[in-house]
Protein backbone atom coordinates (compact mmCIF):
# COMPACT_ATOMS: atom_id res chain seq x y z
CA UNK A 1 0.00 0.00 0.00
CA UNK A 2 1.11 3.52 -0.77
CA UNK A 3 -0.41 6.97 -0.50
CA UNK A 4 -0.99 9.34 -3.42
CA UNK A 5 0.38 12.87 -3.38
CA UNK A 6 -3.11 14.24 -3.90
CA UNK A 7 -6.17 13.12 -1.95
CA UNK A 8 -9.75 13.45 -3.17
CA UNK A 9 -12.83 14.32 -1.18
CA UNK A 10 -16.20 16.03 -1.07
CA UNK A 11 -15.29 19.70 -0.67
CA UNK A 12 -17.48 22.54 0.51
CA UNK A 13 -16.64 25.94 -0.96
CA UNK A 14 -19.13 28.12 0.92
CA UNK A 15 -21.99 27.91 3.41
CA UNK A 16 -24.31 26.53 0.71
CA UNK A 17 -22.36 23.28 0.93
CA UNK A 18 -24.63 22.23 3.80
CA UNK A 19 -27.54 22.23 1.34
CA UNK A 20 -26.00 19.38 -0.63
CA UNK A 21 -23.57 21.37 -2.74
CA UNK A 22 -20.37 19.47 -1.99
CA UNK A 23 -18.04 18.84 -4.94
CA UNK A 24 -15.72 15.87 -5.39
CA UNK A 25 -12.29 17.38 -5.99
CA UNK A 26 -8.56 16.87 -5.29
CA UNK A 27 -6.76 18.52 -2.40
CA UNK A 28 -3.22 18.53 -1.06
CA UNK A 29 -2.85 17.12 2.47
CA UNK A 30 -0.53 18.58 5.08
CA UNK A 31 3.16 17.74 4.54
CA UNK A 32 3.95 14.28 5.91
CA UNK A 33 5.77 14.28 9.25
CA UNK A 34 7.41 11.36 11.04
CA UNK A 35 4.67 11.59 13.66
CA UNK A 36 1.97 11.01 11.01
CA UNK A 37 0.17 8.11 9.42
CA UNK A 38 -1.84 7.97 6.21
CA UNK A 39 -5.13 6.09 6.16
CA UNK A 40 -7.06 4.77 3.17
CA UNK A 41 -10.63 5.46 4.24
CA UNK A 42 -13.26 2.75 4.06
CA UNK A 43 -15.95 4.34 6.24
CA UNK A 44 -16.89 7.75 7.59
CA UNK A 45 -19.90 8.58 9.73
CA UNK A 46 -21.93 11.75 9.26
CA UNK A 47 -22.04 13.92 12.39
CA UNK A 48 -24.14 16.97 13.18
CA UNK A 49 -20.88 18.87 13.58
CA UNK A 50 -20.27 18.37 9.86
CA UNK A 51 -23.40 20.34 9.03
CA UNK A 52 -22.77 23.10 11.60
CA UNK A 53 -19.29 23.53 10.12
CA UNK A 54 -20.33 23.39 6.47
CA UNK A 55 -22.75 26.28 7.00
CA UNK A 56 -20.40 28.25 9.32
CA UNK A 57 -22.94 27.85 12.10
CA UNK A 58 -20.45 27.96 14.96
CA UNK A 59 -18.29 30.67 13.42
CA UNK A 60 -16.45 31.26 10.15
CA UNK A 61 -15.36 28.08 8.39
CA UNK A 62 -12.16 27.94 6.37
CA UNK A 63 -13.20 27.01 2.84
CA UNK A 64 -12.65 24.83 0.92
CA UNK A 65 -13.27 22.17 3.51
CA UNK A 66 -13.67 18.42 3.61
CA UNK A 67 -15.67 17.42 6.68
CA UNK A 68 -16.05 14.04 8.39
CA UNK A 69 -14.49 12.95 11.69
CA UNK A 70 -15.83 9.45 12.29
CA UNK A 71 -13.22 7.74 10.16
CA UNK A 72 -12.21 4.10 9.76
CA UNK A 73 -9.71 2.74 7.26
CA UNK A 74 -6.38 1.00 6.78
CA UNK A 75 -2.89 2.39 7.32
CA UNK A 76 -0.97 2.97 4.10
CA UNK A 77 2.04 4.92 5.41
CA UNK A 78 3.67 5.42 8.81
CA UNK A 79 6.27 7.76 10.17
CA UNK A 80 9.23 6.67 12.30
CA UNK A 81 8.18 8.27 15.61
CA UNK A 82 7.18 6.06 18.55
CA UNK A 83 3.53 7.10 18.13
CA UNK A 84 3.50 6.24 14.43
CA UNK A 85 5.49 3.02 14.93
CA UNK A 86 2.58 1.59 16.93
CA UNK A 87 0.89 0.96 13.61
CA UNK A 88 1.77 -1.35 10.73
CA UNK A 89 0.80 -1.04 7.10
CA UNK A 90 -2.66 -2.53 6.70
CA UNK A 91 -3.80 -2.04 10.31
CA UNK A 92 -7.46 -1.09 10.65
CA UNK A 93 -7.61 2.17 12.55
CA UNK A 94 -9.98 4.98 13.40
CA UNK A 95 -9.79 8.75 13.87
CA UNK A 96 -12.32 10.84 15.75
CA UNK A 97 -12.94 14.56 16.06
CA UNK A 98 -9.43 15.58 17.14
CA UNK A 99 -6.26 15.43 15.07
CA UNK A 100 -3.70 17.24 17.25
CA UNK A 101 -2.92 18.94 20.54
CA UNK A 102 0.27 20.46 21.92
CA UNK A 103 1.31 17.22 23.73
CA UNK A 104 3.79 19.23 25.81
CA UNK A 105 4.88 18.16 29.29
CA UNK A 106 3.97 21.60 30.59
CA UNK A 107 0.37 21.29 29.42
CA UNK A 108 -1.74 20.13 32.35
CA UNK A 109 -4.47 18.80 30.10
CA UNK A 110 -2.26 16.81 27.73
CA UNK A 111 -0.13 15.49 30.60
CA UNK A 112 -3.29 14.28 32.36
CA UNK A 113 -4.64 12.46 29.31
CA UNK A 114 -7.24 15.12 28.55
CA UNK A 115 -5.95 16.13 25.13
CA UNK A 116 -9.47 17.11 24.04
CA UNK A 117 -9.28 20.08 26.43
CA UNK A 118 -5.80 21.25 25.38
CA UNK A 119 -5.80 25.08 25.48
CA UNK A 120 -2.63 25.47 23.40
CA UNK A 121 -2.78 23.31 20.32
CA UNK A 122 -6.17 21.69 19.76
CA UNK A 123 -6.68 20.90 16.07
CA UNK A 124 -9.93 19.41 14.86
CA UNK A 125 -9.83 16.62 12.32
CA UNK A 126 -11.18 19.20 9.90
CA UNK A 127 -11.33 23.01 9.91
CA UNK A 128 -8.28 23.17 12.19
CA UNK A 129 -4.90 24.67 11.39
CA UNK A 130 -1.65 22.82 12.04
CA UNK A 131 0.79 25.32 13.54
CA UNK A 132 3.91 23.63 12.17
CA UNK A 133 2.90 23.72 8.50
CA UNK A 134 0.07 26.24 8.38
CA UNK A 135 -2.07 23.68 6.54
CA UNK A 136 -5.74 23.28 7.37
CA UNK A 137 -6.97 19.86 8.40
CA UNK A 138 -9.25 18.01 5.99
CA UNK A 139 -11.62 15.27 7.05
CA UNK A 140 -13.06 11.93 6.08
CA UNK A 141 -15.55 12.42 3.24
CA UNK A 142 -12.57 11.42 1.18
CA UNK A 143 -10.42 8.57 -0.09
CA UNK A 144 -7.44 9.19 2.24
CA UNK A 145 -6.58 11.16 5.35
CA UNK A 146 -3.25 12.13 6.93
CA UNK A 147 -3.20 12.64 10.70
CA UNK A 148 -0.77 12.66 13.64
CA UNK A 149 -0.61 9.04 14.82
CA UNK A 150 -1.20 9.95 18.48
CA UNK A 151 -4.86 10.55 17.63
CA UNK A 152 -5.45 7.30 15.74
CA UNK A 153 -6.71 4.16 17.48
CA UNK A 154 -6.85 0.52 16.50
CA UNK A 155 -10.29 -0.95 15.90
CA UNK A 156 -11.06 -4.19 17.80
CA UNK A 157 -11.59 -7.18 15.54
CA UNK A 158 -15.07 -7.82 16.91
CA UNK A 159 -16.38 -4.43 15.76
CA UNK A 160 -17.53 -3.93 12.19
CA UNK A 161 -16.12 -0.81 10.57
CA UNK A 162 -19.58 0.62 9.90
CA UNK A 163 -20.41 0.26 13.61
CA UNK A 164 -17.07 1.55 14.88
CA UNK A 165 -17.01 4.69 12.72
CA UNK A 166 -19.85 6.62 14.42
CA UNK A 167 -18.50 5.66 17.83
CA UNK A 168 -15.39 7.73 17.18
CA UNK A 169 -17.30 10.97 17.73
CA UNK A 170 -20.97 10.25 18.39
CA UNK A 171 -20.21 7.34 20.69
CA UNK A 172 -17.40 8.86 22.72
CA UNK A 173 -19.31 12.14 23.10
CA UNK A 174 -21.81 10.36 25.36
CA UNK A 175 -19.70 7.47 26.68
CA UNK A 176 -17.20 9.86 28.28
CA UNK A 177 -19.71 11.91 30.34
CA UNK A 178 -21.65 8.79 31.31
CA UNK A 179 -18.57 7.01 32.62
CA UNK A 180 -16.96 10.10 34.15
CA UNK A 181 -20.12 11.02 36.03
CA UNK A 182 -20.85 7.69 37.63
CA UNK A 183 -23.29 5.99 35.26
CA UNK A 184 -23.55 2.35 36.30
CA UNK A 185 -25.36 0.00 38.67
CA UNK A 186 -27.70 1.81 41.04
CA UNK A 187 -27.82 4.98 38.93
CA UNK A 188 -30.85 6.37 37.15
CA UNK A 189 -29.89 8.12 33.93
CA UNK A 190 -31.83 10.28 31.49
CA UNK A 191 -30.78 10.89 27.89
CA UNK A 192 -32.23 14.01 26.28
CA UNK A 193 -32.65 13.70 22.52
CA UNK A 194 -32.89 10.47 20.59
CA UNK A 195 -30.80 11.27 17.54
CA UNK A 196 -27.35 10.08 16.55
CA UNK A 197 -25.83 11.05 19.92
CA UNK A 198 -28.84 10.21 22.05
CA UNK A 199 -29.27 6.71 20.73
CA UNK A 200 -25.64 6.04 21.71
CA UNK A 201 -26.48 7.43 25.14
CA UNK A 202 -29.26 4.90 25.62
CA UNK A 203 -27.12 2.02 24.31
CA UNK A 204 -24.12 2.83 26.50
CA UNK A 205 -26.12 3.65 29.64
CA UNK A 206 -27.83 0.28 29.35
CA UNK A 207 -24.53 -1.53 28.70
CA UNK A 208 -23.00 0.19 31.76
CA UNK A 209 -25.66 -1.47 33.89
CA UNK A 210 -27.63 1.58 35.00
CA UNK A 211 -30.63 0.84 37.21
CA UNK A 212 -32.92 2.84 34.96
CA UNK A 213 -32.42 4.45 31.55
CA UNK A 214 -34.96 7.09 30.52
CA UNK A 215 -35.11 8.45 26.96
CA UNK A 216 -36.40 12.04 26.80
CA UNK A 217 -37.60 13.53 23.53
CA UNK A 218 -40.18 16.05 22.37
CA UNK A 219 -42.53 13.63 20.70
CA UNK A 220 -43.52 10.03 21.23
CA UNK A 221 -42.70 8.92 17.68
CA UNK A 222 -39.36 7.35 18.72
CA UNK A 223 -40.61 5.52 21.79
CA UNK A 224 -40.57 2.03 20.27
CA UNK A 225 -37.03 2.56 19.00
CA UNK A 226 -35.87 3.79 22.41
CA UNK A 227 -37.35 0.77 24.18
CA UNK A 228 -35.75 -1.55 21.61
CA UNK A 229 -32.39 0.08 22.35
CA UNK A 230 -32.80 -0.69 26.04
CA UNK A 231 -34.56 2.33 27.53
CA UNK A 232 -36.76 1.46 30.51
CA UNK A 233 -38.96 4.53 30.18
CA UNK A 234 -39.77 7.28 27.69
CA UNK A 235 -40.81 10.89 28.28
CA UNK A 236 -42.30 13.02 25.47
CA UNK A 237 -42.02 16.58 26.72
CA UNK A 238 -44.40 18.16 24.19
CA UNK A 239 -47.06 15.46 24.53
CA UNK A 240 -46.98 14.18 28.13
CA UNK A 241 -49.12 16.19 30.51
CA UNK A 242 -47.26 17.42 33.62
CA UNK A 243 -44.15 15.41 32.77
CA UNK A 244 -41.93 17.54 35.04
CA UNK A 245 -44.18 16.89 38.04
CA UNK A 246 -44.83 13.23 37.31
CA UNK A 247 -41.11 12.45 36.98
CA UNK A 248 -39.75 14.92 39.52
CA UNK A 249 -36.65 13.80 41.46
CA UNK A 250 -36.27 10.51 39.61
CA UNK A 251 -32.86 10.83 37.92
CA UNK A 252 -29.27 11.01 39.19
CA UNK A 253 -27.73 12.07 35.89
CA UNK A 254 -29.02 13.65 32.69
CA UNK A 255 -26.92 13.84 29.53
CA UNK A 256 -28.38 16.29 27.02
CA UNK A 257 -27.48 15.66 23.39
CA UNK A 258 -29.77 18.22 21.74
CA UNK A 259 -28.28 20.99 19.62
CA UNK A 260 -31.09 23.51 19.88
CA UNK A 261 -31.46 26.22 22.53
CA UNK A 262 -35.23 25.69 22.41
CA UNK A 263 -35.36 23.25 25.32
CA UNK A 264 -37.34 23.09 28.59
CA UNK A 265 -34.15 23.47 30.63
CA UNK A 266 -35.81 24.12 33.99
CA UNK A 267 -38.07 21.13 33.45
CA UNK A 268 -35.08 18.87 32.90
CA UNK A 269 -33.50 20.09 36.13
CA UNK A 270 -36.70 19.29 37.98
CA UNK A 271 -36.19 15.63 37.06
CA UNK A 272 -32.92 15.49 38.99
CA UNK A 273 -32.64 14.08 42.49
CA UNK A 274 -30.67 15.85 45.22
CA UNK A 275 -27.05 16.36 44.08
CA UNK A 276 -28.03 15.30 40.57
CA UNK A 277 -25.97 16.29 37.54
CA UNK A 278 -26.95 17.74 34.16
CA UNK A 279 -24.28 17.39 31.47
CA UNK A 280 -24.64 19.17 28.13
CA UNK A 281 -22.87 17.66 25.12
CA UNK A 282 -24.98 19.01 22.25
CA UNK A 283 -23.73 22.37 20.96
CA UNK A 284 -26.47 24.79 19.82
CA UNK A 285 -25.52 27.67 17.57
CA UNK A 286 -27.26 30.01 20.07
CA UNK A 287 -27.13 30.31 23.87
CA UNK A 288 -28.83 27.88 26.21
CA UNK A 289 -32.01 29.12 27.97
CA UNK A 290 -31.78 31.05 31.21
CA UNK A 291 -32.64 29.21 34.41
CA UNK A 292 -33.67 30.26 37.90
CA UNK A 293 -30.92 29.94 40.50
CA UNK A 294 -33.19 28.03 42.85
CA UNK A 295 -33.47 25.25 40.28
CA UNK A 296 -29.86 24.50 41.24
CA UNK A 297 -29.71 25.67 44.84
CA UNK A 298 -32.73 23.80 46.18
CA UNK A 299 -31.33 20.37 45.33
CA UNK A 300 -27.61 21.04 45.07
CA UNK A 301 -27.69 20.28 41.36
CA UNK A 302 -24.64 20.64 39.15
CA UNK A 303 -24.52 21.67 35.50
CA UNK A 304 -21.54 20.71 33.38
CA UNK A 305 -20.36 19.98 29.89
CA UNK A 306 -18.25 17.41 28.11
CA UNK A 307 -16.28 17.46 24.88
CA UNK A 308 -15.57 14.23 22.94
CA UNK A 309 -12.87 12.17 24.68
CA UNK A 310 -9.15 11.48 24.69
CA UNK A 311 -7.55 8.77 22.52
CA UNK A 312 -7.28 6.53 25.61
CA UNK A 313 -10.96 7.02 26.37
CA UNK A 314 -11.85 6.17 22.78
CA UNK A 315 -9.81 2.97 22.98
CA UNK A 316 -11.54 2.10 26.26
CA UNK A 317 -14.95 2.74 24.72
CA UNK A 318 -14.21 0.55 21.69
CA UNK A 319 -13.04 -2.32 23.90
CA UNK A 320 -16.16 -1.91 26.05
CA UNK A 321 -18.42 -1.88 22.99
CA UNK A 322 -16.77 -5.00 21.61
CA UNK A 323 -17.02 -6.79 24.97
CA UNK A 324 -20.65 -5.83 25.61
CA UNK A 325 -21.84 -6.20 22.03
CA UNK A 326 -22.95 -2.57 21.73
CA UNK A 327 -24.28 -2.15 18.21
CA UNK A 328 -25.35 1.28 16.95
CA UNK A 329 -28.26 1.72 14.58
CA UNK A 330 -26.58 2.77 11.35
CA UNK A 331 -27.55 3.16 7.72
CA UNK A 332 -24.69 2.74 5.25
CA UNK A 333 -24.52 4.66 1.99
CA UNK A 334 -21.87 4.88 -0.75
CA UNK A 335 -19.51 7.84 -0.46
CA UNK A 336 -20.88 9.12 -3.76
CA UNK A 337 -24.17 9.83 -1.94
CA UNK A 338 -22.58 12.30 0.48
CA UNK A 339 -24.65 15.25 -0.71
CA UNK A 340 -27.99 13.48 -0.36
CA UNK A 341 -26.94 12.09 3.00
CA UNK A 342 -25.98 15.50 4.42
CA UNK A 343 -29.38 16.89 3.43
CA UNK A 344 -31.21 13.87 4.85
CA UNK A 345 -29.20 14.15 8.08
CA UNK A 346 -30.21 17.79 8.48
CA UNK A 347 -33.83 16.85 7.80
CA UNK A 348 -33.74 14.34 10.67
CA UNK A 349 -34.18 11.26 8.51
CA UNK A 350 -31.24 9.26 9.91
CA UNK A 351 -32.14 6.25 12.06
CA UNK A 352 -29.80 6.89 13.73
CA UNK A 353 -26.45 7.48 12.07
CA UNK A 354 -25.47 7.58 8.40
CA UNK A 355 -22.13 5.97 7.55
CA UNK A 356 -20.57 6.60 4.16
CA UNK A 357 -18.37 3.89 2.66
CA UNK A 358 -15.92 3.96 -0.21
CA UNK A 359 -16.94 1.36 -2.74
CA UNK A 360 -14.53 -1.43 -3.63
CA UNK A 361 -12.72 -4.07 -1.65
CA UNK A 362 -16.04 -5.07 -0.05
CA UNK A 363 -15.87 -1.99 2.16
CA UNK A 364 -19.57 -2.10 2.93
CA UNK A 365 -19.14 -5.53 4.53
CA UNK A 366 -16.14 -4.75 6.74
Amino acid sequence: MTSPSQFHGWLGYDAKAAQGNLQWAPFTPKPFAETDIDIKITHCGICGTDIHTLRSGWGPTHYPICVGHEIVGHVTRTGSSPAASRFAIGDRVGVGAQAASCLQDGCQECSAGMEQHCPRGFVGTYNGRYKESGYWSMGGYADYIRVPAHFAVKIPKRLKSADAAPMLCGGITVFSPLKNNGAGPGKRVGIVGLGGLGHFGVLFAKALGCEKVVAISRRRNKENDALAMGADEYIATSEDDKWEKNHSRTLDLIVSTVSTPDMPFSGYLRLLRTNGQFIQVGAPEDNLPAIAAFALIAKGCKIGGSQIGSPKEIEEMLRFAAEKGVKPWVQTRPMKEANRSVVDMEDGKARYRYVLFNEGEDSAKL
